[in-house]
């Protein structure tokens, strides 16, 4: 039997894969806004300063140059991905995994996240007007390190949703992942003496706010359309003259 117009797409449309696991949704909306919280407190905390906090004294000298050979060129290797070249590089690389994975979906949210993790750290620089080294050089918070982190969040949805991990799991991972990239990337950055170690911090929890806000968004929109496709197959079969 022939089956009506539309309920293949609509069966399709159904078993879309999502950028944001449905069974990780409740504990990384918890936090994202956890997260978001201590980028507002220590944005408010250091608004205006130009020297290491208290903290930053205590983790690392923020602005001592001690990274030394063979770790230096790794240190610099790590920037080099979070500048404007390079960071190019690993998006265009991302979305070309992705479409080859026939993943148009996460493809999309490497170009979204990406974009609204770098437009958010920019923004936050100028509100909070921290800086290091002079006054032209804003460093709250760390957009290498949220940046990096950002990446490493979505390839673990990604994996996530590919693996078919559970709740337990796919959390686990995915915070995983975020931490060790967070933490290498702002330790090539403080140890270049590029950032505080708290503007490290802050770039980390801005990854952690952003990417699951635009996962969300993104996999919202992607339904939305796909209902809507859906909708005009089904009406055009039902006009289709028998």
């Amino acid at each position: 039997m022939d089956r009506p117009a539309g309920e293949g797409l609509e069966a399709d449309h159904a078993g879309g894969s999502s950028v944001l696991p449905p069974p990780l949704r409740p504990r990384l909306a918890l936090i994202a806004v956890l997260a978001a919280l201590v980028v507002v407190a220590l944005g408010v905390r250091y608004a205006g300063h130009s020297a290491p906090g208290a903290v930053d004294s205590w983790i690392f000298p923020p602005t001592a140059d001690s990274v030394r050979a063979p770790w230096r060129q790794v240190a610099l290797a790590l920037d080099f991905l979070g500048e404007p070249a390079g960071s190019a590089l690993v998006v265009v690389a991302g979305v070309v995994g992705c479409l080859l994975m026939r993943s148009p979906r996460a493809a999309v949210l490497v170009v979204a996240g990406a974009g609204a993790t770098v437009g958010t750290t920019t923004l936050l620089k100028h509100l909070v007007g921290r800086t290091i080294h002079g006054p032209g050089n804003l460093s709250y918070p760390s957009g290498h390190t949220a940046f990096a982190t950002a990446l490493a969040l979505m390839a673990a949805l990604f994996a996530t949703d590919r693996l078919g991990l559970g709740r337990t799991a796919g959390t686990s991972l995915v915070l995983g992942a975020g931490l060790v990239a967070g933490a290498v990337m702002g330790w090539a950055e403080v140890g270049l003496g590029a950032h505080y170690p708290t503007d490290a911090l802050g770039g980390w929890c801005t990854a952690l706010a952003v990417i699951p806000a635009t996962a969300w968004l993104v996999d919202r929109t992607a339904d939305r359309l796909g209902d809507r496709s859906s909708g005009r197959t089904v009406d055009a079969g039902r006009r289709e003259p028998l």
